[in-house]
C-alpha cells in the first residue's frame, strides 16, 4: 500500500511539473534595444505606442515574475549543490554589452538563461517590451545614487515592470516593497494612495534601500540577496557559517530557495537584456518612455474632472496616477500633484479655474420580485426606507409583485464655466443650497444628509481637507434635483467628452458640460426661467407661495401636483418672477 501511494505521489508530482512547464512554454521572436543605446545619443529604434486598453498595468492580466515561480524552483532544484568548486566564471563584456554589476556564469545562471530563452520566452519578451517605458527614469535615480545601472533589471525580475504588481506576500509595485519597508523609505500607504505603485517615488526608495544594503555588505550579490530575503537573514547567515560571499552562503541549507534564486535570475536577466539578439529576441514591441506633465490640484479632485480639464480620458489619467487607490485625489491633503498627459499643463491650468461640478438626482427602475421586501430593496441599492417610500408616493411598506419602483441615485456632472467666468454662483444659482454647519457636524454627516460625495463639498468650498470645518461656517452645495435621468444601467459615473462646435463656443450664455451619464452631453442655459426650491420642515404650498409671491395654483401646475400635500426634501420647480 505504501508503495502504491508513493507511486501515485510521484506520478502526480511529475504531471504537475509537466503542466507548469507546458503552461509557460511558447516561442516568440522579438526586437533589440540595450540600455547603453537608451542612455546614449544614438538614434532611438522605432517604439510602438501601446493602446490604453491593452496596458497590463491597468488590466492586471499578469501578476509579474511570481507567475511561474513553481516552475523555476523545480528547475533550480535539479542544478545540484550551490558550490564554489569549480568557481563561477566571470563573464567578460562583449562588444555589444558592458556590465557594471558583477556577472558570473555557473549552473544556476545557465539554468535561468535556458528558462528565459525557452519555456519562459513569452513572459521575458513582455518584460523586455515594457522595460523601455521605465528605464530612463530608473536610470536617473540609480545614477544620482551612484549605483550600477544594471540594477534596472532588478525591477524586471521583481515585477516584470508592472506598477500595480502584487505578490502573494503583499509586496507591491515595480520594486515589490512590503508596506513596512516602503514606509521606512518614505513611501506613503493609506486609504487614498499607495506610493509603492508610483514609478518615480518607488525608484527613489529602491535606490536608497539598495545603497544602504551595499554599504552594509560591501558586495552586490549579498546586497541583492538581502533585498529579497531581508538584511537580517543574510547577516545571520554570514555570521553562522563564517563566510563572506553569496555563493558560499548559498551552498548551505540556510537561505530559502526563493532567495537563492534571486541572484542567478538577476544575472541571467541582465545578460539577455543587454544583448537580446544574441539570445534570439528579435522585433520586441518596445513601449514608449513614460512622459507626463504635472498639475497642482485640491483635495478630492475626481479623475473624471482631471480628464476634462486636460482634454484627456479617465483611463489615461488613471494610467498616469496608479498610486491613487480611489478615483480622486486624497481628501487628507490640502493639495496634490497629479500627473496629466504631456504638453497639457498650460491648458489644464487655465481650465482648472473654470471647473464646476453639480450633483443631480437620477432614477432607475426596479421591478419588484416575488418575496422581495422594502428592506431587501433598500439594502440592495443602499438607500433608506423613508426616501424610497416618498419617491414612489407609497404610504406603507407593503409591496406589489411586478410593480416598478423608482430608485434614486446621485450623478455628478462636471462643467467648464464660460471663458472669463469664475463665479459659479452666478452661473448655477438655481442649484445652490447654502448649509450652515451646526456643532458636531462633519463633512461626512453633511455629505450623507444631501447624498453627495464628501470630496464634492471640499471642492465646492475650497476646503483644505475634510477635517477643517467649524460650526457656523456656511457651505455652498450645488445640487440639481429637478432632472429625471432615468436609467437601467449602473449608476456609477461614466464620462464622455463634450464636443462643442465653434458657434457654441462663442456664445457666452452657454456652458460646456461633461455629464456623468453614459453617452449624454448637455448645454446648460444660464438664463433658465425656472428655479428650484427644496421643501423645508414646516413649509406648505401657502407659505412657499407667499415667500416667492406666486399662487399655490401655479406651483401645483408647474409641478403636476394633484393635492396640496408636500414633504420636506421634495424639490419644487418655481418660475422666476
Amino acid at each position: 500500500m505504501n508503495f502504491i501511494l508513493t507511486s501515485f505521489t510521484r506520478v502526480g508530482f511529475f504531471l504537475c511539473t509537466v503542466f507548469i512547464l507546458s503552461s509557460c512554454a511558447e516561442k516568440v521572436s522579438y526586437n533589440t534595444l540595450s540600455l547603453n543605446r537608451i542612455l546614449s545619443d544614438s538614434p532611438e529604434p522605432k517604439i510602438a505606442e501601446i493602446p490604453a486598453e491593452a496596458d497590463p498595468d491597468l488590466q492586471l492580466l499578469e501578476t509579474g515574475p511570481e507567475m511561474c515561480l513553481d516552475q523555476e524552483l523545480v528547475a533550480l532544484s535539479k542544478t545540484g549543490v550551490w558550490a564554489m568548486d569549480p568557481e563561477p566564471v566571470t563573464l567578460a563584456p562583449s562588444q555589444d554589452a558592458t556590465y557594471d554589476f558583477p556577472i558570473v556564469r555557473n549552473k544556476q545562471v545557465d539554468m535561468y538563461l535556458d528558462l528565459f530563452q525557452n519555456s519562459q520566452r513569452k513572459q521575458f519578451g513582455r518584460w523586455l517590451a515594457r522595460s523601455t517605458k521605465y528605464q530612463p527614469l530608473i536610470a536617473k535615480e540609480l545614477t544620482e545614487a551612484g549605483l550600477p545601472l544594471d540594477l534596472i533589471y532588478l525591477s524586471m525580475i521583481e515585477s516584470g515592470f508592472i506598477q500595480r504588481a502584487q505578490s502573494k506576500s503583499r509586496a507591491v509595485g515595480l520594486w515589490q516593497f512590503m508596506r513596512a519597508t516602503g514606509r521606512q523609505y518614505n513611501l506613503k500607504v493609506d486609504k487614498y494612495v499607495d506610493e509603492r505603485r508610483n514609478a518615480v517615488k518607488s525608484s527613489k526608495a529602491a535606490a536608497r534601500y539598495l545603497s544602504d544594503l551595499y554599504k552594509e555588505f560591501g558586495d552586490w550579490h549579498l546586497a541583492v540577496a538581502a533585498y529579497n530575503g531581508g538584511p537580517g537573514k543574510v547577516r545571520g547567515g554570514l555570521k553562522r557559517y563564517k563566510v563572506d560571499n553569496f555563493w558560499d552562503l548559498a551552498s548551505h541549507k540556510y537561505l530559502k530557495l526563493e532567495t537563492k534564486r534571486y541572484v542567478p535570475k538577476l544575472i541571467a536577466a541582465i545578460i539577455i537584456a543587454k544583448d537580446p539578439e544574441k539570445y534570439g529576441f528579435y522585433n520586441v514591441p518596445y513601449q514608449k518612455q513614460l512622459h507626463y506633465d504635472t498639475l497642482q490640484v485640491g483635495p478630492g479632485m475626481p479623475l473624471d474632472a482631471v480628464a476634462l480639464i486636460s482634454s484627456s480620458t479617465t483611463k489615461q489619467i488613471k494610467r498616469l496616477n496608479q498610486e491613487l487607490r480611489q478615483s480622486q485625489t486624497p481628501l487628507n491633503r490640502s493639495s496634490y500633484t497629479i500627473n496629466i498627459p504631456r504638453s497639457s499643463s498650460a491648458s489644464a491650468e487655465r481650465n482648472l479655474a473654470r471647473l464646476h461640478s453639480t450633483v443631480s438626482t437620477g432614477f432607475k427602475s426596479h421591478k419588484i420580485k416575488q418575496g422581495e421586501t422594502l428592506s431587501t430593496i433598500c439594502k440592495k441599492y443602499d438607500i433608506n426606507k423613508t426616501t424610497l417610500l416618498k419617491v414612489n408616493n407609497l404610504r406603507s411598506a407593503k409591496l406589489v409583485t411586478g410593480r416598478n419602483l423608482r430608485i434614486p441615485y446621485s450623478t455628478v456632472t462636471y462643467q467648464l464655466l464660460p471663458k472669463g467666468t469664475s463665479d459659479a454662483l452666478a452661473a448655477y444659482k438655481e442649484s445652490l443650497i447654502l448649509h450652515q454647519i451646526k456643532p458636531g457636524e462633519t463633512i461626512s454627516k453633511i455629505a450623507f444628509k444631501y447624498n453627495v460625495p464628501p470630496g464634492m463639498i471640499v471642492q465646492w468650498n475650497g476646503l483644505e481637507s475634510v477635517h477643517r470645518i467649524r460650526a457656523g461656517q456656511q457651505l455652498a452645495l450645488y445640487i440639481n434635483q429637478g432632472g429625471d435621468h432615468s436609467s437601467k444601467n449602473d449608476s456609477r459615473p461614466v464620462v464622455t467628452k463634450k464636443k462643442t462646435s465653434p458657434s457654441q463656443a462663442r456664445k457666452s450664455d452657454k456652458i460646456a458640460v461633461l455629464s456623468a451619464e453614459k453617452k449624454k452631453t448637455h448645454i446648460l442655459n444660464s438664463s433658465n426661467p425656472y428655479r428650484w426650491y427644496q421643501v423645508q420642515n414646516g413649509d406648505s404650498l401657502w407659505t412657499i407661495s407667499r415667500k416667492f409671491k406666486i399662487s399655490t395654483a401655479e406651483i401645483k401646475k408647474w409641478n403636476n401636483l394633484k393635492s396640496n400635500l408636500i414633504h420636506p426634501g421634495k424639490t419644487l420647480k418655481l418660475k422666476n418672477v
